[in-house]
């Protein structure tokens, strides 16, 4: 599914976010990537998503500078995997608001139950911000994870972007 115009010149910051996040697909990619995804037949698995739009859509994230692909061997071929960059990674706290206003705004026959941002230094629930609202202690990127039933029963920490630049 294609749109017919384009934002990415628009004079409104939210409608220039929407030309890069807002196709079918993008976000959930984002979110996977975050969670640690790497691999397009991983990508496809989790997602359930068709080859073709995958790979629309993983290339699109590559031009725009949120994902980067590095080559890796498997067998005697070569493959890519898809990284999250700086840009990517300051995609989290849309992917935060998002689940914030499912959880609040949506509802699922099954649901899975909220998700939940964990500051693994105390291990307690916290909310995105500056500090952690149960210990205190400023929060880093590296001190995150997330936790939710249908992502597994695991806390899974946020993947770290990679320096785009330094990987071409």
């Amino acid at each position: 599914m294609s749109r017919r115009i384009t934002w990415a010149d628009a004079p409104c910051p939210i409608a220039r976010a929407a030309d890069v996040l807002g196709e079918p697909w993008t976000l959930l990619i984002l979110r996977n990537a975050t969670a640690g995804t790497t691999r397009f037949e991983d990508f496809r698995s989790q997602l359930g998503i068709a080859d073709n739009v995958l790979t629309t859509r993983l290339a699109k994230l590559v031009d725009r500078g949120l994902l980067t692909r590095l080559p890796y061997r498997d067998g005697g071929r070569t493959r890519h995997e898809y990284r999250l960059t700086q840009a990517g990674s300051d995609a989290l706290p849309v992917l935060h608001a998002l689940g914030a206003w499912g959880d609040a705004h949506t509802s699922a026959e099954k649901s899975a139950g909220p998700m939940s941002l964990i500051h693994t230094r105390c291990g307690r629930p916290t909310r995105p911000g500056a500090k952690c609202d149960s210990c205190g202690k400023p929060l880093a990127r590296d001190d995150l994870a997330w936790r939710s039933s249908w992502l597994g029963p695991d806390e899974i920490p946020l993947a770290e972007p990679v320096n785009a630049a330094e990987d071409r």
